[in-house]
């Protein structure tokens, strides 16, 4: 245990010694920026940001979490690291760590903010997210098990039905793929897909009648309540004369028309989309 215990020791100082170390070539970096020609600033610049890239490669993977494809975090963490080196002031006397951690930072929670979910929760409940993030480790070693949600609620001043709603957001930054596996005890290995499938036979029609409805509205009011009467209350063509105060034989001729009249606007509209299917099987060809 002593052993290991000065083995952990060692690589802590020799971490605050490559910190030094690293610090004092970015100061110089930065004076020899303030000090030469602005041509030559920008490629001092680029050498400070390549200096720091681990430091914005380590805030990315810690938002990133185990279930997050850090890539685009880590993208976003290096323009952080680009917007820390060209805001930083080494004449204000703070140092360049201390400056770039929270921008880079702050980079990566706008951009889980803005585009890190799938369904977007309150901003309230993104903002209590964070901070359950960060306080979640360390009351878990605290209280030697994982917090519960009143736990958490009392330690963040924060209302139980808001954490509640943390912890029921998380399904909203990664929906579950209906291709993933699962095993409901009788069919091991089925899809997701396979457990919420729809039988419903209605969905077949839906592109039928999305394109009847435009063809629909190219009729007139008449044409249309005509139709209506007939497909919908499914009322008789002597009924639907007594309401229009037409004849059987003019309602006859009204839902002859109009029905010729839709058979051709599909025609037209399924042509145009085997056309279409044609030139693109032909552009591949």
């Amino acid at each position: 245990m002593t052993e290991r215990r000065s083995h952990i020791e060692q690589r802590r100082r020799d971490w605050r010694k490559r910190d030094l170390e690293r610090e004092e070539r970015t100061a110089a970096l930065f004076a020899e920026a303030a000090a030469g020609p602005p041509e030559a600033r920008t490629g001092i610049h680029q050498r400070i940001v390549i200096e720091h890239l681990d430091v914005a490669e380590s805030i990315a993977r810690r938002y990133a979490g185990a279930s997050r494809d850090w890539s685009d975090l880590r993208q976003v963490a290096y323009l952080g690291l680009v917007k820390a080196v060209k805001g930083f002031d080494p004449g204000l006397g703070h140092d360049f760590m201390a400056y770039s951690l929270p921008t880079i930072a702050g980079e990566v929670k706008k951009h889980l903010r803005d585009h890190g979910w799938f369904i977007r929760p309150p901003r309230a409940v993104q903002e209590l997210r964070t901070r359950v993030r960060e306080v979640y480790p360390e009351l878990t070693q605290d209280l030697q098990h994982e917090p519960s949600v009143a736990e958490l609620a009392e330690s963040l001043d924060a209302p139980r039905e808001l954490v509640d709603e943390v912890f029921l957001s998380q399904e909203n930054l990664r929906p579950a793929s209906l291709d993933v596996s699962w095993d409901d005890g009788e069919s091991p290995g089925n899809a997701l897909a396979d457990a919420v499938r729809c039988d419903d036979t209605r969905i077949e029609h839906f592109e039928l009648v999305a394109t009847l409805a435009r063809s629909c509205r190219r009729l007139t009011p008449r044409d249309r309540r005509v139709l209506y009467l007939r497909f919908f209350e499914e009322q008789s063509q002597a009924q639907i004369g007594r309401e229009l105060n037409v004849t059987q034989m003019q309602v006859s001729r009204i839902l002859s028309r109009v029905l010729n009249r839709m058979r051709d606007d599909l025609r037209d509209e399924f042509a145009e989309e085997l056309e279409s299917v044609a030139v693109q099987e032909a552009a591949h060809v």
